[in-house]
């Protein structure tokens, strides 16, 4: 285990014990701040009267609304878990060498402050539809706000759970496939944003090293944030002519990357490994991106956005989607919880319930493995 990651997790601790000495006797609160261990609370109840109204002006609109969520719920939900069975599957193949799940960390496994920004975008719509459905069929909230799970922020709206569970089932659906309905949308929408409005000022300039494996070929030859724009002379614009020229490559060669570091083009030989997944092609061993530059200069403008759209697009729809998995709490889970208790015989409901969450919990560990190894090390 490295040293900084040493550090941030003593940093963590000793940020929760102190919060939990200032605030963790007070108990759970209706308003206010509220701390257990690793677990903070900022409950109100200021944003419900704008909630209320967003549903009375249109709750024809939202039950509909909700009932497109329940349908992508469960087309979701299959998806999901049909992706992490084959991503688990694979893990299994290669003895954790392929990636599964990845971790969202702002500033260490994604960009901080676009993936900030993200995060809030993913937990305010997200949220907020849960809420405005729910008023929409005059089920009571208690209160929204803000929670923070060890390093995880998030937002919550928390409706009245006795009013809930005695609501019809159909109601109760609605409820819970709001939300990542209200991700899927927003995601829609940013990406006909970004190709409408943002893709039309930029134009590709070579592929850009987001990543380096520490055991690739590329190590100590190439850096996280070089743009390779040549390869062997020839001129790399984007990730297709990046793609063609590798598939044509064979292990043991040895290219001439032409890269701009810093500003300033250097050109480095790399000697090509096997690729993992077809041991006969070359294979550089970096996490390749789109490079762009705007056509209409003002970089300083274009680009913060595009990336701030893109991540806000990629966190709506990645997160959204694996809301949906059937495991309890997230809301595929509860959907599927509800459905099983309400057409099967208790006697059979709760052994089904308790294979899924074991099927899910198992599928889970095996992709996170991956993406927490590569963490530690």
């Amino acid at each position: 285990m490295n040293g900084t990651l040493v550090t941030v997790i003593i940093g963590i601790t000793a940020f929760w014990l102190v919060l939990y000495a200032l605030f963790g006797r007070e108990g759970e609160k209706e308003e206010g701040l509220s701390v257990d261990m690793f677990v903070a609370m900022w409950r109100t109840k200021r944003l419900l009267g704008f909630i209320d109204s967003m549903a009375r002006k249109a709750p024809r609109f939202w039950k509909v609304y909700g009932d497109v969520g329940v349908a992508l719920g469960f087309l979701g939900m299959a998806y999901v878990f049909y992706a992490l069975f084959k991503t688990a599957t694979k893990t299994v193949q290669t003895g954790g060498k392929a990636a599964g799940v990845q971790l969202v960390i702002p500033g260490i496994t994604i960009p901080l402050w676009y993936g900030l920004i993200g995060l809030v975008v993913v937990m305010v719509v997200h949220e907020l539809s849960h809420g405005v459905v729910a008023k929409a069929q005059r089920l009571p909230l208690k209160s929204v706000g803000l929670v923070l799970l060890a390093v995880i922020p998030g937002a919550f709206v928390e409706p009245d759970e006795e009013e809930l569970g005695k609501a019809p089932l159909r109601a109760r659906l609605r409820v819970y496939g709001a939300g990542s309905m209200a991700n899927v949308v927003t995601a829609l929408l940013t990406l006909l944003l970004i190709n409408l409005a943002i893709t039309p000022a930029l134009q590709p300039s070579g592929v850009l090293v987001s990543g380096v494996l520490e055991d690739g070929p590329a190590a100590g030859v190439l850096q996280e944030g070089d743009v390779i724009t040549a390869i062997n002379g020839q001129t790399i614009t984007d990730m297709a002519s990046f793609i063609n020229f590798m598939n044509a490559t064979k292990p043991g060669q040895v290219i001439t990357l032409t890269v701009l570091r810093n500003g300033e083009e250097i050109n480095l030989n790399l000697k090509l490994g096997a690729h993992p997944d077809n041991p006969e092609k070359g294979y550089i061993g970096i996490y390749p991106a789109q490079h762009v530059v705007s056509k209409m200069g003002h970089e300083n403008i274009v680009l913060p956005l595009f990336f701030t759209l893109y991540w806000i697009y990629v966190l709506n729809l990645g997160i959204g989607l694996m809301n949906l998995f059937p495991l309890v709490p997230l809301d595929g889970g509860r959907m599927l919880d509800d459905v099983v208790k309400a057409y099967l015989p208790e006697k059979i409901a709760r052994p089904v319930s308790y294979f899924t969450i074991g099927v899910g919990l198992l599928l889970l560990a095996v992709n996170l493995w991956p993406a927490l190894m590569n963490l530690v090390h």
